[in-house]
Formats: structure tokens, sequence, C-alpha cells
């Protein structure tokens, strides 16, 4: 990443964590799956992915009867937190797919059993559609994270709009549905971006625990911040893109046996609508 795009990165997650930080207390989501936990580690060396029941149904069976309406509530801030039964956490990556990084993670979850959250930029998912119909028939969720990145707090609500409408729609076209979660660049939201994104049917999602994984910190970095982060219902922010993702590769095979073996199910947010 470049010196002028660091600064801007920075200022942006500045501008936006009081927002984030103001909502700690109101933002968190009442369930998620667990239908099937994670299973600790393979054998030493076992990377053959096995069949999954995540990857014999589609993510649909997951939401609300067909017969049932859809009405999202529009939020006043973004949901930082899960509750649910017994240790959950999520694990949830932005910016990408990136071709050069995305198929490890994907990998090493696959691996371990386990599922997570992929909020895609719909200008790098045009290119990378088969990364995505892999992430869904997985059994991860595909999230809405823009399509080009910008800073939504400084756009109209045409133009955010149109961010959230074109990649809703080529993860449609990717996954077979339309996503039913958001992530706001740099975590910057405001009225707007919470009214039009509870009227595209998506629930808006930020973290709890930030890796800083983008200032490349370093893989050890990485894993102590998401070790000393570990609690029930925490959701941690990574990155699968935006530059060198190698770090954040690595630091995902060391933290995840461990936080599988100290108990912990990582798992993915379950929708409840309205």
């Amino acid at each position: 990443m470049k010196k002028d795009q660091l600064l801007t990165r920075r200022a942006a997650l500045l501008a936006g964590a009081g927002a984030v930080g103001a909502a700690a207390t109101a933002g968190v989501l009442t369930a998620v799956t667990g239908d099937v936990p994670a299973r600790s580690g393979p054998a030493a060396g076992a990377r053959a992915r096995r069949p999954s029941a995540y990857r014999l149904q589609p993510l649909t069976g997951y939401g609300p009867p067909h017969a049932a309406p859809r009405r999202t509530l529009v939020r006043r801030e973004p949901l930082l937190r899960v509750s649910g039964r017994g240790r959950a956490m999520v694990l949830t990556f932005d910016d990408g797919p990136d071709p050069r990084y995305t198929p490890d993670i994907l990998d090493t979850l696959a691996e371990y059993d386990v599922r997570a959250m992929f909020f895609v930029c719909g200008e790098k998912a045009a290119d990378s559609r088969e990364l995505l119909a892999r992430m869904a028939d997985e059994g991860h969720v595909v999230g809405n994270h823009t399509w080009s990145h910008p800073l939504l707090t400084r756009l109209t609500r045409r133009q955010i709009r149109r961010e959230m409408e074109r990649t809703s729609d080529v993860i449609e076209d990717a996954c077979g549905e339309r996503p039913e979660w958001f992530r706001a660049p740099y975590g910057a939201w405001n009225r707007a971006t919470f009214q039009i994104g509870a009227e595209l049917g998506m629930e808006p999602l930020a973290w709890t625990v930030d890796t800083l994984d983008w200032t490349t910190p370093g893989t050890r970095s990485i894993v102590k911040r998401v070790e000393n982060g570990a609690a029930p219902g925490v959701v941690v922010l990574s990155h699968d893109a935006g530059g060198d993702r190698s770090q954040s590769v690595r630091a995902l095979r060391r933290y995840l046996p461990g936080l599988l073996d100290s108990g912990y199910r990582v798992t993915v947010p379950r929708r409840h609508y309205a």
C-alpha cells in the first residue's frame, strides 16, 4: 500500500472509530448459527477437504421461510458483536477477493471445517466470481463492502446506493442470492448508509477486534491481537485483499487451531427478520 493511501486509510479509520465506539453497548446481534460445531484440528499435515453439510445445501436454508416477509429494520448503529450458545466467535475478511490470498484463506477454513464472513468489493468480485461461488458453496457468508471501497460519508445517497447495488448484483450473479450483510469501508457509517442498506435488505455489521493486518505489522502481531481479543461474541476483522496479505494468511493458520483447541466455535451470524 502506498504511503498516501495508508495515511488516507488511517484518517478514515479515525473518522469512523467514534461512531463505531459509541455503538459498542447496543450493537449486538442476538444469535449465531450453531447447528454444526467446528471440529478440532485435523491430523498434522492433512489438508484434503471432505464433504460438509454446509456444501450440500444452499445458504438460503439459514434464512427465513420463503413465504415469510423479509423486512429489515433501519438501525442507528452497526452490530458489533454476536451472542449465542457457548463460546462463539466470528471471523471476517474484507476488501477481497484476491486470487493471491483468498484461496489460501478458504483452504485453511476448509481444513478446520469452519465458516467465516467475506465482505467483498464489487470491482474485485466481478473478476473473481468463481471465488464468490466457492465461498457460498462452502458455507461462508458473502457480504457487501461496496463497489470501489469509498468513504461513504462523503457520497450522495444516489452514489451510496449505486456502490451497494452494483456489488449486490455481482454477489447474486455468482452466489445465487443477494447479500444479507454489509460493512461500510473504514467503518464510516451515517444515517444514509443504514437506510439504504436496509432498503436493500442488508444488516450492518462492524467488528469488535481489529487485527490491523492492513498495516502489515507482522504475523506474530496479528496472531497476538486475535488471541488477546478472543472472547465469546467477538467479531474479528482481517483482510484478504487490498495489499500484501501474506501475513494475514499465515496468521490465520496459527491462531485458528488455537481458538478451536481453547473451546471457541468459529461460526457465522444468523439473520433475524422483523
